[in-house]
């Protein structure tokens, strides 16, 4: 599945990510020019909770899906990796073995940075340790407000506010409406609703009562946003 080059649209992706954008054009340089490509089709594993750390990763098309095992022996999943984003730098630092799995969802398509070349590239550029402070700073903000939101908001704000996001990364403009959003990453509720740590049965009855205030569609190709104002209303209005 590996090819040697990005194609136009997964080097957009990467270029236009919001961390890798704001590097120096030299540094964006040097960690394209030591990167290799790999490809992958849904569900296949890119990397195993427990294997060393031999390389940083961006995902470039579709995404990846970090999850864990629980004791049961279901998997949980964590978060979703889209377009854009790096990850997996923090074993990069410590050399600790990967703490969770990662799985293509979708066709996907991942760039990646040797371990060595990595600290060949921190050695030269002494820029890329202040901008991967500042990423796990943005981690660290992030992930403080989904434990907020987790703690002190109903499902139905948690919803719309992970509707909202899933639009701003994936949203996908409706040919005939064009103030209509498909959401292109493709999740079961039952997925939606371990990002949102909730059952799938309560997630399903949020999405009913959405679909009937008309704020969403409800497809079998999955979920399409008619009223992203609806939807930030909804989430603003719990934090009231």
């Amino acid at each position: 599945m590996d090819d040697p080059i990005l194609t136009i649209e997964e080097r957009e992706a990467i270029n236009s990510g919001r961390w890798f954008s704001s590097l120096s054009p030299s540094l964006r340089h040097d960690i394209l020019r030591c990167a290799f490509v790999r490809r992958y089709k849904d569900g296949d594993l890119i990397a195993a909770r427990g294997d060393p750390p031999e390389s940083w990763i961006a995902c470039a098309k579709g995404a990846v899906r970090v999850s864990s095992t629980a004791v049961s022996g279901k998997q949980v999943t964590l978060t979703y990796v889209e377009p854009g984003i790096w990850f997996g730098d923090v074993s990069m630092f410590d050399g600790d073995r990967r703490t969770h799995d990662a799985y293509a969802h979708g066709e996907t398509t991942i760039l990646c940075v040797a371990r060595a070349d990595f600290q060949k590239i921190l050695a030269s550029h002494i820029e890329l340790y202040e901008a991967l402070m500042r990423l796990q700073a943005r981690r660290i903000r992030t992930l403080f407000g989904l434990v907020e939101d987790l703690n002190t908001l109903p499902l139905r704000a948690r919803l719309a506010k992970q509707l909202i996001h899933l639009v701003r990364s994936y949203g996908i403009p409706n040919l005939a409406d064009g103030s209509q959003m498909r959401i292109g990453l493709h999740l079961a509720q039952e997925e939606l609703a371990q990002l949102l740590g909730a059952s799938r049965q309560r997630v399903n009855q949020e999405l009913k009562q959405m679909e009937r205030e008309e704020a969403i569609r409800i497809e079998p190709a999955g979920l399409v946003v008619l009223d992203r104002a609806a939807l930030m209303r909804i989430s603003e209005a719990a934090e009231q």
